[in-house]
């Protein structure tokens, strides 16, 4: 198809030919004025975690509020559901999604596992599936989805079986080969898969998961339900509901959307949008269905489900609009990685087709970066000491393999480094000589000193 994005998992292969879009529609310090509240100085690099949201949209959202804290009961009866419904006619647009019914706003993804897996979790509980049977996921899965899978399902008698996948990674074929073994093992013993979660883009480390490949080996094995955690799709790349074919597709809106935190969407499938399906804070509106469940868990601050219309207004002041976005910082993350590893002498934590805005790139093996402690005194080394904020990942090296060298040694740490609109080179540059000057003055990991 004409629009499909081969990190859907349609093709390795991205287009070569040069963006269509120039950088130069919106004016650089109409950028600078946008995410002025910024910390000034800082490199912040690390798009990823937080996500940013550029003053026009906070001034929106400061009118949303106010105009709850002036009449609060106008406000209830007669302007919240329109407000959250226009929000999720957008979203609906922007996915693909067949209808509306099928969107709902929740807080973040989080929140999304946790209506996943809570129908799970009772299905076990009820005797409906059996203890022996299984919940599929990835390794690399985000904390706070396997916690939730320990929550709602293992305590109700169901098992896990992860996924193991390799790191550094060369291709797609690699993650497809690993994900059938464990369907394998998974199905063992006369056992069923009722559910398997699958990141669109994995968090640490970051790396483009071919989800509609991998739903489509789910179909092929009888696999119950799939539930794809797209925490930082939306935005960064294409996301077509109905080509991926997921039942449950969740991503948050705050990450590389521009929304405030937090928000999310959950795209549930017509045939799935049943009555099992809740949000697990259980308010007046519980049984009208998740979207409308959704939209009201109490009193509470609804702004930021409320400001999407003026988030689409601010990325369709850039050439492209969203799409553009996605693209420009593509292809800049990319570059950034490439003068990074150049400088360092190392590698890229995935080829330039299994990243989005995000990319990993291997710190030099004299760090000696030995631990999730080391890890951790580093970043903190960074932030504190240079006014870099970027994630460090360490590479738990295999039993009997060597790894990825460069001319010192193995290479066990990776930055994943982001990119979005408010970045520039001087960011990237403060990164790499900080990592340069360290390792220049001979100090480790351990070495370092935090005042």
């Amino acid at each position: 198809m004409e629009h499909e994005d081969p990190r859907n998992g349609e093709s390795p292969h991205r287009s070569s030919k040069k963006s269509k879009f120039s950088s130069n529609y919106i004016p650089e310090s109409e950028i600078r004025d946008e995410f002025s509240h910024h910390q000034p100085r800082v490199a912040r690099i690390n798009n990823g975690s937080f996500g940013s949201c550029p003053g026009s949209v906070l001034a929106a959202q400061r009118r949303w509020q106010l105009q709850f804290l002036r009449q609060p009961d106008a406000f209830y009866f007669n302007t919240l559901r329109n407000g959250i419904t226009a929000s999720r006619m957008i979203i609906k647009d922007l996915i693909n999604a067949d209808h509306v019914d099928e969107v709902s706003l929740v807080d973040n993804a989080t929140t999304a596992a946790a209506i996943v897996l809570q129908q799970i979790g009772h299905s076990f509980a009820e005797g409906k599936f059996k203890n022996s049977d299984t919940v599929l996921m990835l390794h690399c899965a985000f904390q706070a989805v396997k916690k939730s899978i320990q929550a709602y399902v293992t305590r109700a008698g169901g098992s896990v079986v992860e996924v193991r996948l390799p790191f550094p990674v060369n291709s797609e074929e690699e993650i497809i080969s690993e994900f059938k073994k464990s369907i394998t093992e998974g199905k063992s013993n006369g056992r069923k898969i009722r559910l398997a979660i699958i990141d669109h883009i994995t968090s640490m480390p970051s790396v483009v998961i071919p989800v509609k490949e991998l739903v489509r080996v789910c179909r092929e094995e009888g696999i119950d339900q799939v539930f794809v955690d797209a925490a930082h799709a939306i935005g960064s790349l294409k996301v077509d509901v109905k080509e991926i074919g997921a039942d449950f597709y969740v991503s948050n809106l705050h990450k590389w959307f521009f929304c405030p935190p937090s928000v999310a969407f959950l795209h549930c499938k017509k045939a799935n949008a049943s009555s099992d399906v809740h949000h697990p804070v259980v308010s007046h509106e519980y049984g009208n269905g998740l979207p409308i469940e959704s939209s009201w868990i109490g009193t509470r601050d609804y702004s930021s489900q409320l400001v999407i219309p003026a988030v689409l207004e601010f990325v369709n002041r850039f050439e492209g609009g969203i799409e553009g976005i996605m693209e420009r910082n593509h292809e800049q993350v990319v570059k950034m990685g490439k003068m990074l590893a150049e400088s360092w002498g190392t590698n890229l934590g995935s080829p330039p087709e299994m990243c989005t805005a995000m990319i990993m790139v291997g710190l030099p093996s004299r760090l000696c970066l030995n631990s999730e402690e080391d890890a951790s005194r580093l970043r903190s080394y960074l932030r504190d000491c240079h006014e870099v904020e970027v994630p460090i990942f360490y590479q738990v090296p295999k039993d009997g393999e060597d790894g990825v060298r460069d001319n010192d040694g193995c290479i066990t740490g990776y930055v994943r480094i982001s990119h979005q609109v408010y970045n520039t080179l001087d960011d990237y540059e403060k990164l790499r000589d900080a990592i340069n000057q360290i390792v220049k003055d001979g100090k480790t990991c351990k070495m370092l000193c935090i005042e």
